[in-house]
């Protein structure tokens, strides 16, 4: 196996620096942005316990694709909490909110 040249080294880069990752908690977090992150991480629980993938989760909560993939990695700026709990509301109808 041999090094990747400095050609292909550039064209990983440049994929790259366009990738979106997962948006991590920020230690100093607040309360309301924990709760957001817990329904996000709702969602992802929700579509390996169902072995789903996007598409279906997509299409069984009647929501575009590319919002449930914000959702999925965190990028939730667009979204209100009201929304994001009545849209995880289609998944678990039972979702409590407990504040403590």
């Amino acid at each position: 196996m041999s090094f990747p040249s400095k050609k292909q080294l550039e064209k990983v880069r440049a994929r790259l620096e366009n990738a979106e990752g997962t948006l991590m908690l920020a230690p100093d977090a607040t309360p309301l942005e924990k709760l957001r992150w817990d329904i996000c991480q709702k969602f992802i629980q929700y579509k390996a316990e169902h072995h789903m993938t996007q598409e279906e989760l997509a299409e069984y909560l009647g929501v575009d694709k590319a919002k449930i993939s914000k959702i999925l990695h965190h990028r939730i700026e667009e979204f209100s909490t009201d929304r994001l709990m009545k849209l995880y509301q289609g998944l678990n109808p039972r979702m409590k909110i407990k504040v403590g």
